[in-house]
């Protein structure tokens, strides 16, 4: 891997160490033994991708901590090209650190360690590597990015060398304990749209973005402001994609949930893979969907994340009659 490497995929945005517990059902004052994995929606994301043999870089910062060293070592190990991590320089903040309690198979509360910044939050144009960025296949960012300066900046200056290139990628990733004001969030995620030609969220991250909470109103709301593509996730009812001319809902995929935190950022990797490989909408969304149920199983997020072949086995087991 190298600076001037064609990526596959340049994500970036959240990073940090995840510590998940090993007692579940319990609240964390009763948990006794805890994992640390690398975690972060984008780095996620990333790591997701590299499963499926994709190459790709990760553009963020930490800390200059244990843990930060961490996060680079752990992505590279993970398939990620950590060339593009960089760290904040003298007395920054520390890497975060994000806990969570696990009481499948829908609540699981977390507890975000990023306070007063992140170093994430500290990325500035300097730190932007405008060559991959620009020539990448898929550019993905997160809503998380622009919650304070100076990421909201540099995001907002990485968009324009893409000039809306194709697969430019906004995940939708609303955390409210990021934001003072859901009203500025709704209007940072607007101008953002106005860079993407793709955007996947939630029923309730739509509702920011667009004010819409029905799948289909959300999709059409998301297409009127020039995207190519827009995808709704539903949780457990399945998952909607739609262009100007397909409109592709797909059901959920049966599986017992052990931690549902990292499905979405399973999904969206295989997503990549699924545009990259040229599949068509419904391949690609069925792909993705497995991808995100299959992770809803494990307990971890990044390393949890599934090869292409252990997708294409659960889609063969299911069809089999």
């Amino acid at each position: 891997m190298g600076e001037r490497t064609a990526y596959d995929l340049v994500a970036m945005g959240r990073t940090g160490v995840d510590i998940y517990p090993l007692q579940h059902g319990v609240g964390l004052e009763e948990v006794s033994t805890f994992q640390k994995f690398l975690g972060g929606s984008a780095t996620n994301v990333a790591v997701a991708a590299a499963r499926h043999g994709r190459r790709v870089s990760l553009v963020t910062k930490v800390g200059q901590d244990p843990f930060g060293r961490y996060v680079r070592l752990e992505a590279e190990r993970l398939g990620v090209d950590p060339v593009h991590i960089s760290a904040v320089e003298g007395e920054g903040p520390p890497t975060p650190v994000t806990f969570c309690e696990v009481f499948p198979p829908d609540d699981f509360p977390l507890w975000f360690y990023r306070y007063p910044t992140a170093p994430d939050l500290l990325l500035t144009e300097d730190d932007l590597p405008v060559d991959a960025i620009r020539e990448a296949s898929v550019f993905w960012s997160t809503v998380t990015g622009l919650s304070q300066e100076p990421s909201r900046a540099t995001h907002f200056a990485a968009w324009g060398h893409r000039a809306r290139a194709r697969h430019t990628v906004l995940d939708l990733d609303y955390r409210p304990m990021f934001w003072a004001d859901p009203a500025e969030a709704s209007a940072q995620v607007g101008r953002a749209l106005e860079h993407m030609t793709i955007a996947i969220g939630n029923r309730e991250e739509c509702e920011v973005a667009v004010g819409e909470t029905d799948p289909n109103r959300a999709a059409d709301a998301l297409l009127d402001r020039g995207l190519e593509v827009a995808v709704v996730k539903q949780g457990p009812r399945g998952v909607l994609a739609a262009t100007r001319d397909e409109r592709v809902e797909v059901a959920p995929f049966p599986v017992e949930v052990v931690n549902g935190l990292g499905a979405g950022d399973a999904f969206g990797g295989a997503f990549v893979h699924g545009l990259l490989s040229g599949w068509d909408l419904r391949r690609v969304l069925e792909f993705a969907n497995v991808a995100g149920a299959i992770v809803a199983g494990r307990l971890e997020c990044s390393t949890a994340m599934p090869t292409t072949a252990e997708v294409d086995d659960a889609l063969s087991a299911a069809v089999r009659p």
